[in-house]
């Protein structure tokens, strides 16, 4: 998926103002820059957090990432089976467990992180930085959707490995064996899991 996206959009920027092109990938940039500042903000250099605090962290990781676009994506061909109401309960219930898993390092947080090719048009975008965390470098891509004046993150690709295409795998395959319902009731569980 990371390497057609990025041809896809390479295509887009083709056929695109080049001016516009650099405009929108700045403020790409900006977005995610701003992102990562705003998490380091919180971090500090504490080891240990408040419940205030670790809701403030929930948000200002997870808020930039477009979860209705996660989860269509996730469940792919199966997106459109249940009602209006289950497909909202199924993205709400989603990114619930996300965010609660997104506290499980916060160390990889304070990893440095080197920006490299943005390409970007007026709807998508396409980032690829790497991060060092441990002395350990890591390739981490974006994949943006753009809704008015605002960015938003669809999927992170880590050393190659996309994180819808991971959700995908697991939800699809529960749905094509067990149905819908069956997903929901695991993902329920998870989330009260979490909760205990």
């Amino acid at each position: 998926m990371a390497r057609s996206t990025f041809l896809l959009f390479i295509l887009f920027g083709l056929l695109q103002n080049p001016v516009q092109a650099q405009d929108r990938s700045a403020e790409v940039r900006r977005f995610l820059e701003q992102r990562d500042r705003e998490i380091k903000n919180v971090l500090g250099d504490r080891e240990t957090f408040t419940d205030e605090q670790r809701e403030q962290l929930k948000s200002v990781i997870n808020d930039g990432i477009d979860f209705a676009a996660m989860g269509r994506a996730a469940l792919g061909p199966f997106w459109t089976d249940p009602a209006p109401d289950q497909r909202e309960e199924f993205v709400d219930v989603f990114s619930r467990i996300v965010r609660n898993q997104s506290l499980s390092d916060l160390d990889v947080y304070r990893s440095v992180v080197t920006y490299g090719d943005i390409t970007a048009n007026d709807t998508m975008a396409y980032v690829t930085t790497t991060t060092v965390y441990k002395d350990i470098p890591t390739k981490v891509e974006y994949v943006l959707g753009r809704t008015g004046q605002q960015w938003q993150v669809r999927d992170i690709i880590l050393d190659d490995v996309s994180t819808s295409e991971g959700y995908a795998r697991s939800f699809q395959s529960v749905v094509r064996k067990r149905g819908f319902d069956s997903l929901m009731e695991s993902l329920r569980k998870k989330l009260d899991g979490m909760r205990s």
